[in-house]
């Protein structure tokens, strides 16, 4: 259960954010121009050289199915590391994912160091999780850009590549939107004969 008022707010900054972008309230966006737009670097795991390659070997090759996308923090500042081995729909959600946790100020519920590199990784609760999960649907597929995609009739395959989404992102937020729904009761009110 969110906060009173919390997916009102996640629509309302999706939509900010596509002002900020100079992008229509449908339009798609890449999190990576959110990302750069807030000022948070994001790098492939490939691109770390200061990563042993042990230690990447066994990320990208043993554990890549465990990881789609970290935050390192320090104090304010956060750098946003991308498994390279997923398809673009799952990193595309993954980014927009740790990008809301950090919009979300979220304080983690666990922090570690890691010992050979000393960088702070973190984990948060459940409650924080689906926050950032909630509000990264709402970046990537506001409510407008429901609406949009259901007016135009877009195709599965379409608004993956229109919206860099997977058809399941879709399905979840125009399910948990409600927006076809609300769709099927206003086209059955305007075709029932009024007196």
């Amino acid at each position: 259960m969110f906060r009173r008022g919390f997916k009102t707010s996640s629509e309302e900054t999706a939509l900010k954010i596509r002002r900020k972008l100079g992008l229509a309230p449908h339009a798609p966006v890449d999190p990576a121009a959110i990302a750069q737009l807030l000022a948070i670097p994001v790098l492939l795991l490939k691109e770390l050289s200061e990563l042993p390659d042990e230690v990447r070997h066994r990320l990208m090759q043993d554990h890549s199915d465990a990881w789609s996308a970290i935050t390192v923090s320090e104090g304010n500042k956060h750098l946003i590391v991308l498994n390279p081995t997923h398809a673009p729909t799952r990193t595309n959600s993954s980014l927009a994912h740790e990008i809301a946790h950090v919009i979300l100020s979220h304080e983690p519920s666990m922090m570690f160091v890691t010992p050979k590199s000393g960088v702070t990784l973190r984990t948060y609760n459940k409650e924080q999780e689906d926050e950032a999960n909630w509000l990264a649907g709402c970046m990537l597929l506001p409510r407008d850009a429901l609406v949009h995609i259901r007016r135009r009739g877009l195709t599965d395959d379409e608004i993956t590549a229109d919206y860099g989404v997977s058809p399941a992102m879709f399905r979840f937020r125009i399910n948990a939107t409600g927006v076809d729904v609300q769709a099927s009761r206003a086209w059955k009110y305007r075709s029932t004969p009024r007196p």
